[in-house]
């Protein structure tokens, strides 16, 4: 195998988006950011079903330290959070808000985010909207699409490298230790 990543565990090939939509979307910089200042994540989408993706990540950022809103239209709990039927209904700060929804959904979402002051906009792996980033970006929020969160906290956590996986990150440093 030479230099850099080969075909077989290149995380770009997992995104659906152009090679300028990836610099723009995609940035490790900000993803870096996001999850480093974010503590707030107002999930919507986000299933009761603990075999759904929602419900897993959600599970593992919660478990990661990060307060989970649970943003469905279905009244109840989802992993001992309330739910709320939308980001307008959320009393409480939001850092981020991560999308588990189609992407003809995306748009309105957005306009919720920019409407409740949330800091960012994620739209999950495979949910791929320049509508709703053109939302979220011309009210001055970042925004990330075509990744997963709690794959993107693993990568830069470090988790990620001693499953095996190329993370695309070289260093000595053990996780956790600056």
């Amino acid at each position: 195998m030479g230099p850099g990543p080969g075909p077989a565990c290149d995380i770009t090939l997992n995104s659906a988006l152009t090679p300028e939509q990836r610099a723009r979307w995609q940035d490790p910089d900000v993803i870096r950011r996001l999850l480093r200042e974010s503590r707030t994540l107002a999930i919507v989408g986000l299933s009761r079903d603990p075999v759904k993706a929602s419900h897993f990540v959600a599970s593992y950022m919660r478990h990661e330290g990060y307060r989970i809103i649970p943003v469905t239209p279905h009244e109840g709990t989802i992993l001992g959070e309330r739910t709320w039927p939308s980001l307008a209904e959320v009393p409480e700060p939001i850092d981020l808000v991560v999308v588990f929804r189609r992407a003809s959904e995306c748009p309105a979402v957005a306009r919720q985010a920019v409407a409740a002051g949330a800091k960012a906009l994620w739209l999950q792996l495979r949910v791929v909207s320049p509508e709703a980033a053109a939302i979220a970006e011309a009210a001055g929020m970042p925004v990330v699409m075509d990744k997963c969160v709690k794959i993107e906290h693993g990568r830069f956590g470090g988790g990620l490298r001693f499953a095996g996986m190329n993370t695309e990150i070289i260093s000595a440093r053990r996780p956790g230790r600056e």
